[in-house]
């Protein structure tokens, strides 16, 4: 709004002496500019923020002085200044994004105004009033920065989020393991002394002997339990889209990359990694492996930026990892960065004595699962279970059991439908042995379940049912001795 001045007061005195007295109270800097744009009034605020004292400016160009280059240091020519413009054109005008030059060569952000000032209907002059906005530009670079930081932090919960929610998609959250043999105990011994260190585990055993659950346990039991443990399964991608899922990869880094996203040991970061079937990963993702475990960082796909990460990992396979570093299939500075702390899963025709607490471990879950209120399996249906030999292990166990849990029509199963080639090539199979070497057999089966311990209460003698001396006489007359252990 253009300020009127009485004809007869020049513009210099329409500040004089009532009106300057209100002006110089005033917490934000006034300047008072005639036609030239030569200072004719500056109010003690102007000179508190700035350092320019009045008669200093007085008379002068004031642009020179604090409004001479922007904020990065560039020029910032006469003719483009708002302040000026409005001598020149009458308009006022409001600046919320400039700064102004103190005296000591220092800026600061400043929101200000100019108004023109008219007598008798002629310009003559202008009035620039402006605030030092320091504190608030602050606040609101603080603003942005929480925000930011929110921000990140919601797209990695969400993309947490979207893992565990396939992760729990099949999973009861149950992370107890079922079973008191002496093979079991002698497992969750291992797990309760690995759990709290940082070391690599990596847990071999057979198609469908619970491996995944070994790996949740062990982060259960770990100090880093409530942050995320995040699973992939090494098989279930192409060598290109699991280096991808692994490693995470930035917008147009291939084809179909539309977005940035962040991968597997991102998402994990404080948490376990479990890398499932890690002996399908790729030479090349392998090398990669490494390194992320040798400095605990890596680069998505298709960037630059180096990722820290703090991860426990965890790897599991089936195959005999050692078997496929002579074949050239897998790297041997991985195998050993990946075999600090072998655990093996004992199959289940090792542990048939948990038959019983399996059994019903695994109708409770079923129970909840499709909603029947099943209280066990008849003593007929569980000798079929207990004599069977379980080529698919717990996993086989738990198809079967589902498979007659909704055949069903009691609260008794009876175990109909048992596989029963496996039951005719065992039997045909058996008259082929003698006596003895059936008895090596099985004593050296348990002997490598238990790693070769002999005596103790996870000893092989134990479990056997015999003194560690008897069970000794008996191995040197059979002939049996212990074998280099190579781990998966």
């Amino acid at each position: 709004m253009a300020t009127k001045i009485p004809a007869t007061m020049p513009l210099d005195k329409h500040f004089l002496p009532e009106n300057q007295l209100l002006l110089n109270a005033v917490g934000e800097g006034i300047y008072g500019f005639d036609l030239n744009g030569n200072a004719v009034f500056i109010n003690p605020a102007a000179e508190r923020m700035t350092g320019w004292k009045n008669e200093e400016l007085l008379g002068k160009n004031i642009h020179n002085c604090h409004h001479h280059s922007h904020a990065d240091g560039s020029h910032y020519p006469q003719e483009d200044c708002p302040i000026y413009n409005t001598l020149k054109d009458g308009i006022a005008r409001e600046i919320t994004h400039d700064v102004f030059w103190r005296k000591d060569g220092s800026s600061f952000p400043v929101y200000y105004s100019s108004t023109p000032v008219y007598r008798d209907n002629k310009l003559i002059g202008v009035v620039a009033i402006f605030r030092d906005i320091s504190i608030q530009k602050q606040t609101e670079q603080s603003l942005r920065h929480a925000l930011a930081q929110v921000q990140a932090l919601s797209e990695q919960l969400a993309s947490e989020n979207h893992y565990l929610q396939a992760e729990l998609a099949d999973k009861t959250g149950d992370v107890d393991i079922s079973g008191g043999s002496a093979v079991i105990r002698h497992m969750i011994q291992q797990l309760h002394m690995v759990a709290n260190t940082d070391s690599t585990v990596l847990i071999c055993g057979e198609n469908g002997t619970g491996k995944e659950l070994v790996a949740r346990n062990l982060h259960q039991l770990s100090r880093r339990k409530d942050k995320p443990m995040i699973s992939v399964n090494c098989a279930a991608f192409s060598a290109s889209l699991l280096e991808s899922e692994l490693f995470g990869h930035e917008k147009g880094a291939f084809t179909g990359a539309t977005s940035q996203r962040k991968g597997r040991f991102e998402l994990a970061h404080q948490g376990t990694l479990f890398l499932d079937e890690v002996a399908e990963l790729s030479l090349e993702a392998q090398s990669k492996l490494l390194r992320v475990i040798q400095e605990q960082s890596f680069e998505r796909l298709g960037g630059s930026e180096t990722i820290k990460v703090d991860i426990r990992l965890v790897a599991a396979s089936h195959h005999d990892l050692l078997k496929r570093v002579e074949q050239g299939l897998f790297r041997m500075d991985l195998y050993y960065r990946l075999n600090v702390f072998p655990i093996q899963v004992p199959p289940l025709r090792a542990r048939l004595g948990d038959m019983p607490e399996l059994v019903s471990h695994i109708l409770h879950t079923l129970n909840r699962k499709l909603g029947k209120k099943i209280r066990g399996v008849s003593q007929k249906g569980l000798k079929k279970l207990m004599t069977y030999s379980w080529p698919g292990n717990v996993r086989e166990l738990q198809n079967i059991l589902e498979r007659e849990a909704i055949l069903s029509q009691t609260d008794i199963l009876h175990i109909h439908a048992m596989p029963t080639h496996h039951l005719q090539t065992q039997t045909a199979a058996s008259p082929l042995q003698t006596l003895a070497e059936a008895e090596a057999q099985h004593i050296e089966q348990t002997l490598k379940q238990l790693n070769w311990r002999i005596s103790g209460a996870n000893g092989a003698a134990n479990v056997l049912g015999v003194p560690p001396s008897t069970l000794r006489s008996r191995m040197k007359k059979l002939g049996i001795t212990r074998q280099i252990t190579r781990a998966c």
